[in-house]
Protein backbone atom coordinates (compact mmCIF):
# COMPACT_ATOMS: atom_id res chain seq x y z
CA UNK A 1 0.00 0.00 0.00
CA UNK A 2 1.42 3.40 -0.98
CA UNK A 3 2.39 5.76 1.85
CA UNK A 4 0.60 8.94 2.85
CA UNK A 5 2.39 12.28 3.20
CA UNK A 6 1.38 14.44 6.16
CA UNK A 7 2.55 18.02 6.66
CA UNK A 8 1.82 19.92 9.86
CA UNK A 9 2.12 23.69 9.45
CA UNK A 10 1.65 26.74 11.64
CA UNK A 11 -2.11 27.17 11.79
CA UNK A 12 -4.15 26.65 14.92
CA UNK A 13 -5.57 23.15 15.10
CA UNK A 14 -2.51 21.02 15.82
CA UNK A 15 -4.84 18.46 17.40
CA UNK A 16 -6.15 17.58 13.93
CA UNK A 17 -2.71 16.81 12.54
CA UNK A 18 -1.60 14.70 15.50
CA UNK A 19 -4.87 12.79 15.63
CA UNK A 20 -4.73 12.14 11.88
CA UNK A 21 -1.23 10.75 12.26
CA UNK A 22 -2.39 8.43 15.05
CA UNK A 23 -5.30 7.17 12.97
CA UNK A 24 -3.19 6.56 9.86
CA UNK A 25 -0.59 4.61 11.83
CA UNK A 26 -3.32 2.62 13.58
CA UNK A 27 -4.67 1.76 10.12
CA UNK A 28 -1.22 0.33 9.25
CA UNK A 29 -0.41 3.06 6.77
CA UNK A 30 3.15 4.25 6.30
CA UNK A 31 3.31 8.02 6.85
CA UNK A 32 5.96 10.43 5.62
CA UNK A 33 5.77 13.29 8.10
CA UNK A 34 7.14 16.81 7.75
CA UNK A 35 6.62 19.73 10.14
CA UNK A 36 7.28 23.43 9.57
CA UNK A 37 8.95 25.55 12.28
CA UNK A 38 5.67 27.38 12.83
CA UNK A 39 3.96 24.01 13.12
CA UNK A 40 6.38 23.13 15.91
CA UNK A 41 5.46 26.34 17.73
CA UNK A 42 1.75 25.56 17.52
CA UNK A 43 2.27 21.97 18.68
CA UNK A 44 3.98 23.35 21.76
CA UNK A 45 1.40 26.08 22.41
CA UNK A 46 -1.73 24.00 21.90
CA UNK A 47 -0.71 20.46 22.90
CA UNK A 48 2.36 20.97 25.06
CA UNK A 49 4.48 18.85 22.69
CA UNK A 50 8.14 19.87 22.45
CA UNK A 51 9.33 18.81 18.99
CA UNK A 52 12.92 19.21 17.82
CA UNK A 53 12.78 19.26 14.02
CA UNK A 54 16.58 19.07 13.81
CA UNK A 55 16.77 15.94 15.97
CA UNK A 56 13.30 14.52 15.59
CA UNK A 57 12.11 11.85 18.02
CA UNK A 58 8.84 10.01 17.56
CA UNK A 59 8.57 9.74 21.32
CA UNK A 60 8.28 13.53 21.62
CA UNK A 61 5.35 13.58 19.24
CA UNK A 62 3.44 10.76 20.91
CA UNK A 63 4.10 11.51 24.55
CA UNK A 64 1.06 11.86 26.75
CA UNK A 65 -0.73 15.11 26.13
CA UNK A 66 -1.88 15.32 29.73
CA UNK A 67 0.81 17.96 30.21
CA UNK A 68 -0.65 20.29 27.57
CA UNK A 69 -1.09 23.84 28.89
CA UNK A 70 -4.75 23.85 27.90
CA UNK A 71 -5.67 20.56 29.56
CA UNK A 72 -8.38 22.33 31.52
CA UNK A 73 -10.34 23.00 28.33
CA UNK A 74 -10.61 19.27 27.68
CA UNK A 75 -12.00 18.72 31.15
CA UNK A 76 -14.92 21.02 30.50
CA UNK A 77 -16.66 18.27 28.54
CA UNK A 78 -17.42 14.72 29.72
CA UNK A 79 -15.44 11.79 28.38
CA UNK A 80 -16.47 10.44 25.01
CA UNK A 81 -18.43 7.23 24.68
CA UNK A 82 -17.07 6.69 21.18
CA UNK A 83 -17.06 3.08 19.93
CA UNK A 84 -14.06 3.75 17.69
CA UNK A 85 -11.42 1.00 17.66
CA UNK A 86 -8.68 3.55 17.08
CA UNK A 87 -6.12 3.71 19.93
CA UNK A 88 -6.27 6.65 22.35
CA UNK A 89 -4.33 9.82 21.79
CA UNK A 90 -1.16 8.76 23.53
CA UNK A 91 0.93 6.19 21.71
CA UNK A 92 4.26 4.58 22.35
CA UNK A 93 7.16 5.32 20.06
CA UNK A 94 6.38 3.87 16.66
CA UNK A 95 8.40 1.74 14.26
CA UNK A 96 9.56 2.61 10.76
CA UNK A 97 5.96 3.04 9.52
CA UNK A 98 6.57 6.69 10.43
CA UNK A 99 9.24 8.37 8.30
CA UNK A 100 10.30 11.88 9.25
CA UNK A 101 11.38 14.36 6.56
CA UNK A 102 12.99 17.70 7.46
CA UNK A 103 11.04 20.61 6.00
CA UNK A 104 14.13 21.87 4.14
CA UNK A 105 15.32 18.52 2.81
CA UNK A 106 14.55 18.80 -0.87
CA UNK A 107 16.38 15.52 -1.45
CA UNK A 108 13.61 13.71 0.43
CA UNK A 109 11.70 11.06 -1.57
CA UNK A 110 8.46 13.06 -1.30
CA UNK A 111 10.05 15.88 -3.32
CA UNK A 112 9.96 13.70 -6.44
CA UNK A 113 7.04 12.70 -8.60
CA UNK A 114 8.64 9.30 -9.14
CA UNK A 115 7.99 8.48 -5.48
CA UNK A 116 4.50 7.00 -5.42
CA UNK A 117 2.08 7.96 -2.65
CA UNK A 118 -1.58 7.50 -1.86
CA UNK A 119 -1.95 11.24 -1.31
CA UNK A 120 -0.85 14.16 0.82
CA UNK A 121 -2.56 16.09 3.59
CA UNK A 122 -1.53 19.48 4.95
CA UNK A 123 -3.17 19.53 8.38
CA UNK A 124 -3.50 22.11 9.65
CA UNK A 125 -2.73 24.28 6.63
CA UNK A 126 -1.57 27.82 7.38
CA UNK A 127 -2.52 30.77 5.19
CA UNK A 128 1.06 31.22 4.01
CA UNK A 129 1.32 27.54 3.08
CA UNK A 130 -1.97 27.75 1.19
CA UNK A 131 -0.71 30.81 -0.70
CA UNK A 132 2.59 29.14 -1.62
CA UNK A 133 0.77 26.07 -2.93
CA UNK A 134 -1.91 28.02 -4.79
CA UNK A 135 0.67 30.20 -6.57
CA UNK A 136 3.32 27.48 -7.04
CA UNK A 137 5.89 29.55 -5.15
CA UNK A 138 7.36 26.86 -2.94
CA UNK A 139 10.34 27.49 -0.68
CA UNK A 140 10.48 24.27 1.35
CA UNK A 141 9.74 20.55 1.20
CA UNK A 142 6.11 20.98 2.20
CA UNK A 143 5.44 23.31 -0.73
CA UNK A 144 7.41 21.11 -3.12
CA UNK A 145 5.64 17.92 -2.06
CA UNK A 146 2.27 19.63 -2.54
CA UNK A 147 3.33 20.78 -6.02
CA UNK A 148 4.34 17.22 -6.83
CA UNK A 149 0.91 15.92 -5.87
CA UNK A 150 -0.78 18.52 -8.02
CA UNK A 151 1.37 17.91 -11.08
CA UNK A 152 1.09 14.14 -10.74
CA UNK A 153 -2.69 14.44 -10.28
CA UNK A 154 -2.61 12.75 -6.90
CA UNK A 155 -4.84 13.50 -3.96
CA UNK A 156 -3.87 16.67 -2.09
CA UNK A 157 -6.01 17.64 0.91
CA UNK A 158 -5.55 21.07 2.46
CA UNK A 159 -7.07 21.60 5.92
CA UNK A 160 -7.22 25.31 6.77
CA UNK A 161 -8.48 26.47 10.16
CA UNK A 162 -8.94 30.19 9.88
CA UNK A 163 -11.90 32.47 10.45
CA UNK A 164 -12.96 34.87 9.17
CA UNK A 165 -11.41 34.57 5.72
CA UNK A 166 -9.94 37.41 3.72
CA UNK A 167 -10.62 37.70 0.00
CA UNK A 168 -7.03 36.69 -0.87
CA UNK A 169 -7.41 33.55 1.25
CA UNK A 170 -10.70 32.68 -0.44
CA UNK A 171 -9.08 33.26 -3.82
CA UNK A 172 -6.15 31.03 -2.86
CA UNK A 173 -8.59 28.28 -1.91
CA UNK A 174 -10.25 28.65 -5.28
CA UNK A 175 -6.93 28.50 -7.11
CA UNK A 176 -5.85 25.42 -5.16
CA UNK A 177 -9.18 23.73 -5.90
CA UNK A 178 -8.93 24.55 -9.60
CA UNK A 179 -5.43 23.04 -9.61
CA UNK A 180 -6.81 19.78 -8.24
CA UNK A 181 -6.54 20.07 -4.46
CA UNK A 182 -9.34 19.35 -2.02
CA UNK A 183 -9.88 22.20 0.44
CA UNK A 184 -11.30 20.63 3.58
CA UNK A 185 -11.77 23.29 6.29
CA UNK A 186 -11.47 22.11 9.89
CA UNK A 187 -15.18 22.63 10.54
CA UNK A 188 -16.46 19.92 12.87
CA UNK A 189 -20.10 18.92 12.78
CA UNK A 190 -22.37 18.37 15.74
CA UNK A 191 -25.04 15.99 14.46
CA UNK A 192 -23.06 12.99 15.77
CA UNK A 193 -23.52 14.15 19.37
CA UNK A 194 -19.94 15.00 20.38
CA UNK A 195 -19.18 14.66 24.07
CA UNK A 196 -15.58 15.85 24.06
CA UNK A 197 -13.13 18.03 22.16
CA UNK A 198 -11.56 14.84 20.87
CA UNK A 199 -14.89 13.86 19.31
CA UNK A 200 -14.90 17.17 17.42
CA UNK A 201 -11.36 16.49 16.19
CA UNK A 202 -12.34 12.99 15.12
CA UNK A 203 -15.13 14.40 12.96
CA UNK A 204 -12.64 16.36 10.86
CA UNK A 205 -10.06 13.56 10.84
CA UNK A 206 -12.75 11.14 9.71
CA UNK A 207 -13.59 13.33 6.74
CA UNK A 208 -9.91 13.51 5.81
CA UNK A 209 -9.67 9.73 5.98
CA UNK A 210 -12.66 9.51 3.63
CA UNK A 211 -10.71 11.55 1.08
CA UNK A 212 -7.73 9.20 1.40
CA UNK A 213 -9.79 6.02 1.23
CA UNK A 214 -8.73 5.03 4.75
CA UNK A 215 -11.57 3.08 6.32
CA UNK A 216 -11.88 4.24 9.92
CA UNK A 217 -15.23 4.79 11.57
CA UNK A 218 -14.32 7.58 13.96
CA UNK A 219 -17.82 9.00 14.19
CA UNK A 220 -21.39 7.87 13.75
CA UNK A 221 -22.31 8.83 10.20
CA UNK A 222 -25.46 10.68 9.23
CA UNK A 223 -28.32 8.24 8.65
CA UNK A 224 -26.74 5.49 10.74
CA UNK A 225 -28.21 6.48 14.10
CA UNK A 226 -29.14 3.56 16.30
Amino acid sequence: MSPVVLAITGASGAIYGVRLLEVLLAAKRTVYLTISPSGVAVLKEELGLAINIEQFSQKDLFERRSHAPREERHRQMPASQSDSDTPPRQLAERDDSLVYCHHQDLMSPIASGSFLTAGMVVCPCSGSTLAAIAHSMGSNLIHRAAEVHLKERRKLVLVPRETPLSLPQIDNMRKATEAGAVVLPASPGFYHGPKSIDDLADFVVGRICDQLGVEKELIQRWGSRR
